[in-house]
């Protein structure tokens, strides 16, 4: 289960991810926007970060213009490992290297088939492990030590 959600900025492009994703039968859960009207991004990467910390969604998805918003909230979050991605090759690393557990996407830097090839990869790519898992371990202890 993905869990996607958007700003105002990203509705179109989220809309377009989750008709790929119901043609795919991917399943999803929308947590908002529910329309191009303004809305506060950090509530909507709160609601995303909070399905994947509560395991109820294994894996997010963000969207705004820049992805920059999305991502800098939602890693506020213990266990987020949030990645902006602007091709196939960021999608890539972010899963493979650093276990990725929610892509974040600017709407104003992408096509919708650039998005659907990014989250393509993003969601074929299984993390790595070996000499990575000491890393995750150590930003897992920065976290640990850093958010109170």
């Amino acid at each position: 289960m993905i869990a996607i959600g958007s700003d105002h900025g990203g509705y179109k492009l989220k809309e377009e991810i989750k008709k790929y994703f119901e043609e795919k039968q991917i399943q999803y859960k929308d947590l908002g926007c529910i329309s191009e009207e303004r809305v506060d991004y950090p509530n909507i990467a709160e609601a995303v970060a909070k399905q994947i910390q509560n395991k109820e969604c294994e894996k997010g998805i963000l969207i705004c213009r820049s992805g920059i918003g999305m991502t800098i909230c939602a890693n506020k979050f213990k266990g987020i490992r949030c990645a902006l991605c602007h091709n196939e090759y960021t999608a890539k690393y972010a899963r493979l290297h650093n276990d990725s557990n929610i892509l974040a996407m600017g709407a104003d830097d992408i096509t919708v088939n650039e998005a659907i090839c990014i989250i393509r990869m993003w969601l074929a790519t299984e993390y790595e492990g070996g000499r990575h898992e000491e890393r995750i371990k150590l930003i897992d202890k920065i976290e640990e030590e850093n958010m109170k």
